[in-house]
This record gives structure tokens, C-alpha cells and sequence, in this order.
């Protein structure tokens, strides 16, 4: 009897991909600059910009999980 490779599944060959595990790291990379703009500077301007850049971070981490759950 042979035994199945673990990763043999066209779902589990999908969530490995390596495009996804870069998408969230850059995501993660973009939130972390964006909490770190959050708590540096004092202008209404600066926030603002590291809220966009949170939140872009935010949906690329969210659109990287959800291509790995939809796999």
C-alpha cells in the first residue's frame, strides 16, 4: 500500500503557494509602519497617513488568509 504525500491535494498545493506567504509579509511589514506612524509623530496629517497605511497592510493580510481558506 503507498502511502499519500501530505500535500498531494490540489487545496493544500494552492495554500502553500509562495505569492501568498509574500502578500501577507509585505501586509505585516505595512502594519507594523503603520502602528509604528501611529505613535511617532503629532500631526493630523502623519495620522492620517498611518491609518491608510494600517488599513492597507490590514487588507492584505486579509486577502492572503482568505486565498489560503478558499484553497
Amino acid at each position: 500500500m503507498e502511502k499519500k504525500p501530505i500535500y498531494s491535494t490540489p487545496s493544500m498545493k494552492i495554500a502553500n503557494d509562495e505569492g501568498i506567504y509574500k502578500l501577507l509579509l509585505v501586509g505585516i511589514i505595512l502594519g507594523v509602519i503603520g502602528v509604528f506612524l501611529r505613535f511617532a509623530g503629532d500631526s493630523d496629517m502623519l495620522s492620517l497617513i498611518s491609518w491608510v497605511i494600517l488599513f492597507v497592510g490590514a487588507a492584505f493580510c486579509f486577502k492572503g488568509v482568505f486565498k489560503i481558506l478558499g484553497a
